[in-house]
């Protein structure tokens, strides 16, 4: 059977085709299968370096597939979605975006030596990527798609992410699967108050800003997300600005691919249940008023609102099901809920008035609090409204730092890092159940943002590892931002030198569109998002930073790219709402600790002389295992002459440097003279000789049997040698193969010595 439209294929055609060296270009229902003579390319130039997006060459059985190259680095994505609906009421759109090491010609360094599970900077890129797509499919498109972004090369200055966006794009616009785009990605940098397009990993390094934009036709933001040192507000809407204009350069390119080479979309059943026009008057005249009294009943908090919705819609349902007795009930429901959202929208467009009586640039109520527990090194509890959020700050030694696999700092990512943010969400914040303690792909992201928004203001040069921990335990909305805020708190507690203070804050659309166009007639923005807010309205742009500038940025849009200008009244809104939360939080903590707590770690810097590095040290670093072990105190190396001391509290590093300063302060070992007559003691016998003791700073020596005497020995218990006994030997050096000491008894019964010596005394 054909893939493509069903119909049986002759087996004799078959075989002939796969005897065939070359692909043939087919056309099934004027649905092109790639062919060998099918290659096409098309060149952006962005930023200076060159952008190809090529296709028809590899994976051609996939529905759409593009290979995206700048610089040497090169991503080839492909694109596969079935024919058949889900039963899924949502897209079932699946990224998956893998690290190869052969990419960057690197072995994996795992046990199996082979790629493994998904990493951290895998799933990131993988959700910016489908942020990027999402919004573009047609509504009702319930089918199971799939795209796999294959890394072919990576030259170690172009950051596959962004490539991978573009290829993506290529592809999903290339195949046959419906879909609205294309779409176009790059990064953007600030280096010297200059903007920067796709800036590579070194000019990175350098800059202020780390933004990666997706846009569409028409001057339209699909995607942001944006990391920043604490950048200026009218420079981040200058850098989105000139981003957004790149975007477009690489939209045309790929609308002039498609028609070249794009196979024409295939033609589906959108999964949208349509309501009869008698149905929906019947729900509206029910229920209008009553869901309308809800809405505007500002007592309510989460759960109330929500369980006098879910009343009025059993209530309703009853009686519809008594009216319209012959129709689905899966479409009475639906009935009820669009009536519930197009109410919720419309309070707002048109009256301004949202489900909790607030205007639409008021935060709600805000409380805080810090250091709850006096054992913990610094925490804070952060309230706003009905989201709650513990923070809890842990300091380790530097060597507990973060370290990162050698493909992901080879692709931007950060080599290790002493700063680290893990956000929690356990089932019972939203009052359901579940196995806590996982770490979803949602969880990763908002811990990410959240860590990327504080990051800047953290010391570079602070002497431990930190882990700040967020757990999120009450959630009605924009929980990754209470994140930040809670997190900036109990920093401070703990007496981290923050630069400054960082807040952040979640702004909302609520938009109508023209009629039969994707543009928009009128829209209004919401500061603070309530949990309702976020899933009924058209944007969720969340933002942090400190009073002078943004330090993170994210976007996910719902609609089908929104105009620039809605993006920078976000923006503007953002800037003012995240001020008046810092006036708040100043009023908890206006600045770090002057010192860190009593119960918490210290750390010290010691200077040894190299001379006794190697007594401090230790054979095999026996010393410094032994400290650890008697006092927990862990001693790194920071150069041939200097150490950085961690210690769990001040007593453990006093306990150690008593530890230390007697090791260093021991009696050197005596230096031994060529020639000369030394008293040994006998600690072992051997077959081949004796084990004597020169010295108790002294390692034992062996004495073979044939420097035991002018005779053949065997054995040296024939001479009547005894443990403990004591004898003379003479000192001949050191052996300059092995470095053993060489010592001799047997060259003393010839004439005497002239210079016999006694370790420990003066020379005669």
């Amino acid at each position: 059977m054909c893939r493509f439209c069903g119909s049986k294929i002759n087996k004799n055609l078959l075989q002939s085709l796969h005897q065939q060296t070359k692909y043939h270009f087919l056309s099934v229902r004027n649905k092109n299968i790639w062919a060998g003579d099918n290659v096409g390319s098309v060149d952006i130039d962005i930023g200076g370096t060159p952008l190809r997006i090529s296709t028809g060459k590899l994976a051609r059985f996939a529905d759409g597939t593009s290979v995206a190259q700048l610089g040497e680095t090169s991503v080839m994505v492909t694109a596969v979605s079935k024919t058949k609906p889900s039963s899924a009421s949502f897209l079932p759109l699946t990224v998956d975006f893998r690290q190869k090491a052969a990419a960057a010609g690197r072995i994996p360094t795992n046990y199996l030596r082979r790629e493994l599970g998904a990493s951290e900077r895998e799933i990131l890129s993988g959700r910016m990527i489908d942020r990027s797509l999402r919004p573009l499919f047609p509504a009702g498109y319930f089918y199971e798609t799939q795209l796999v972004c294959n890394q072919l090369a990576i030259d170690g200055h172009h950051d596959p992410d962004v490539v991978s966006i573009n290829a993506a794009s290529a592809a999903l616009c290339l195949s046959d699967i419906p879909w609205n785009g294309p779409v176009g990605a790059v990064r953007v940098g600030f280096i010297d108050n200059e903007v920067v397009i796709n800036p590579t990993r070194r000019e990175l390094a350098a800059s202020q800003l780390n933004l990666v934009l997706t846009g569409t036709s028409k001057d339209k933001v699909v995607m942001l997300d944006a990391s920043a040192d604490n950048l200026l507000p009218e420079d981040f809407k200058k850098a989105i600005s000139i981003g957004l204009h790149h975007t477009q350069s690489i939209v045309k390119k790929l609308e002039q691919l498609q028609q070249e080479y794009g196979r024409d979309k295939r033609t589906f059943e959108p999964v949208v249940m349509t309501v009869a026009e008698e149905v929906m008057q019947a729900t509206e005249s029910l229920a209008s008023a009553r869901i309308k009294d809800t809405f505007t009943d500002f007592k309510h908090d989460k759960f109330s609102r929500d369980n006098a919705i879910s009343k009025i819609k059993t209530d309703v349902m009853d009686k519809l099901k008594e009216n319209f007795p012959d129709v689905d009930p899966n479409l009475l429901s639906e009935s009820c809920n669009t009536l519930t959202k197009n109410i919720f929208r419309n309070l707002i467009l048109n009256d301004s008035v949202r489900c909790d009586g607030r205007k639409l640039t008021d935060l709600r109520n805000i409380s805080c609090e810090k250091d709850l527990y006096k054992p913990l090194h610094g925490s804070a509890l952060f309230q706003r409204g009905q989201t709650q959020v513990l923070c809890t700050v842990t300091f380790d030694s530097i060597d507990s730092a973060f370290k990162n696999d050698p493909i992901s700092v080879l692709t931007g990512g950060m080599k290790e890092k002493n700063f680290m943010l893990h956000y929690e969400f356990p089932p019972y914040a939203t009052n359901e159940t579940g196995r806590p303690g996982g770490l979803g792909r949602r969880e990763l992201g908002h811990g990410a943002l959240a860590e990327k928004a504080i990051r800047p203001v953290v010391p570079g040069d602070f002497p431990f590892t930190i882990r700040l921990t967020s757990e999120v335990l009450e959630s009605n909305g924009s929980s990754s931002m209470a994140s930040v805020c809670g997190g900036s708190l109990a920093l401070m507690d703990a007496g981290v030198l923050l630069s400054e203070a960082v807040a952040g804050v979640a702004i909302g659309l609520v938009s109508r569109s023209q009629e039969n166009s994707t543009e928009l007639a009128e829209y209004k923005i919401l500061t603070d998002l309530l949990g309702i807010e976020d899933y009924m309205g058209d944007m969720d742009f969340k933002v942090a930073g400190t009073r002078a500038g943004i330090t993170a940025l994210q976007a996910d849009i719902k609609l089908p790219g929104v105009p620039l200008e809605v993006i920078m009244e976000a923006v503007d809104s953002g800037t003012v709402g995240k001020a008046k939360i810092l006036d708040i939080m100043d009023g908890c903590i206006s600045k770090p600790r002057e010192s860190r707590k009593p119960n918490g770690p210290v750390s010290e810097k010691l200077e040894i002389p190299s001379s006794k590095r190697s007594k401090f040290v230790g054979i095999g670093g026996y010393n410094l295992r032994r400290i650890a072990a008697e006092t927990g105190v862990t001693a790194t190396t920071i150069d041939e002459c200097s150490f950085h001391l961690f210690a769990p509290n001040q007593n453990a590093l006093d306990e150690a440097k008593e530890i230390i300063e007697e090791l260093l302060t021991e009696e050197r070992e005596p230096e031994l003279e060529f020639g000369a007559i030394y008293t040994a003691k006998v600690v072992e016998l051997r077959d081949f000789g004796v084990m004597v003791q020169l010295h108790p700073k002294l390692q034992p020596a062996l004495v073979h049997n044939s420097q035991l005497d002018q005779r053949k020995v065997d054995h040296p218990s024939s001479l009547g040698i005894k443990v403990g006994d004591e004898m003379s030997l003479k000192y001949f050096g050191r052996d300059p193969v092995s470095g053993k000491v060489r010592l001799s008894r047997k060259v003393l019964y010839s004439p005497a010595s002239s210079a016999i010596r006694t370790l420990g005394k003066k020379p005669s």
